[in-house]
């Protein structure tokens, strides 16, 4: 068996713009990375940091020779930048999304070599935003005489809005975005965690059924002018079409960990084991650990989701470059303990840019940043020849549509 391991390493919602299809959903000129970067240029962005955006590891692999090839012409404002006649030590390229969604679901899984072969179900932007029966099947399953919310809405403020009255029927607050997802947030104690996590597993198959995405279990805790929402957000996603990069190695006879949410999101399938924590650096700890114990010709695929979750949706653009900067510094840890014949490839599944308008997602392609192989430019890719490129250093059968870029 090969000794080679890989890392598929997905920063979620890191996107680079140029996306060929962002126009149909709203999207162009959206460009997560590059407008950050401007606004830290430009001292907008200097809350808990200051000065232009620094990313030396990530740059190091080839992000700004990525941006260009993903967004001709577009432009990084940033700190550190190597010298134009200076190479990246990585391989680099942009990939472009086929699946007709900008979702955690559809990116992670055509990452994985399984482009989604349907159009997802989503909810109308309306209030309320949830058919009749969806609503009386909430209520059945939950045991309550109604729901709060029912519209679009992000998280923190869907709560502010609806806690007290939560607390005082016991109804579940249950919004959607524009992803095709069902959310139900519930206060912990007053409603009950494990009941919270019984009504989206059981809610899960019957808008599994109408090509809904995910059930999303959004517990939070505390009091209402104090609240806190819960590290124990569970995803209840719909399974993959056909088997993934996971399943893959998996059948194989390979050993496969998934870090942070991959094991929701792949409905728990082709996955060995699972390293949970509750924060991106309780995550990133569990990422070095895999680095000492991973087995030969394993396959670590891990999830960093707070870029996306606590600072993309909500808007926030000092928190998102304070995100980017303190997992480039991690990365720097990571790099120095890598081994011969190990291959980190660092990427994303969609964009969402906190410039932008709305709290939505963004279409956009993401960076492919390769350590661990010979440097070189990889230029435009799809979404599958990632799970391509691992196969092909795993020793492992590709089963997807993906050409290896190695």
């Amino acid at each position: 068996m090969t000794q080679n391991r890989a890392f598929l390493i997905v920063m979620d919602s890191v996107g680079i713009g140029g996306a060929p299809d962002a126009a149909d959903f709203g999207d162009e000129g959206a460009n997560t990375i590059g407008h950050i970067a401007a606004a830290c240029a430009a001292g907008r962005a200097d809350q808990g940091r200051a000065g232009p955006l620094l990313l030396p590891h990530l740059l190091r692999l080839g992000l700004a020779q990525a941006m260009e090839v993903a967004e001709p012409g577009a432009s990084l404002s940033l700190g550190g930048l190597p010298p134009a006649a200076q190479l990246p030590a990585g391989r680099w390229g942009a990939a472009t999304e086929v699946s007709r969604g900008k979702d955690t679901p559809s990116g992670h899984w055509e990452l994985a070599g399984v482009p989604v072969p349907w159009d997802w179900s989503y909810f109308p932007d309306t209030t309320p935003a949830f058919p009749p029966d969806v609503v009386a099947k909430v209520c059945e399953l939950a045991g309550t005489e109604g729901i709060l919310g029912n519209c679009h809405a992000s998280g923190v403020p869907i709560i502010n809005a609806h806690c007290e009255a939560h607390l005082r029927t016991g109804w579940p607050i249950c919004y959607t975005s524009a992803d095709s997802v069902f959310q139900i947030a519930a206060h912990e104690e007053a409603f009950g965690l494990d009941r919270l996590l019984k009504l989206c597993a059981d809610l899960a198959p019957f808008l599994h059924a109408r090509k809904v995405g995910r059930v999303i279990a959004r517990p939070f805790t505390g009091t209402c002018d104090n609240f806190k929402r819960s590290p124990n957000r569970r995803d209840f996603a719909i399974d993959p079409p056909s088997p993934t990069l996971l399943d893959w190695v998996q059948g194989a006879g390979r050993v496969t960990h998934a870090v942070g949410k991959i094991g929701d999101i792949f409905s728990h399938r082709g996955i060995s084991a699972l390293h949970k924590g509750k924060s991106d650096a309780d995550l990133f700890e569990q990422l070095l650990a895999l680095q000492t114990s991973a087995e030969p010709g394993s396959l670590t695929f891990a999830n960093f989701v707070e870029f996306d979750s606590l600072y993309g949706h909500p808007r926030d653009v000092a928190g998102y470059a304070r995100a980017l900067e303190w997992f480039d510094a991690q990365m720097g840890r990571f790099l120095a303990a890598m081994r011969p014949g190990d291959l980190a490839i660092f990427t994303a599944d969609h964009g969402n840019d906190p410039t932008w308008r709305g709290t939505e997602h963004t279409r956009e392609r993401v960076p492919v940043l390769c350590a661990g192989i010979a440097p070189g430019e990889i230029g435009l890719c799809a979404f599958t020849d990632v799970a391509a490129s691992v196969a092909h250093h795993l020793g492992v059968e590709n089963q997807g549509p993906g050409r290896s870029f190695l």
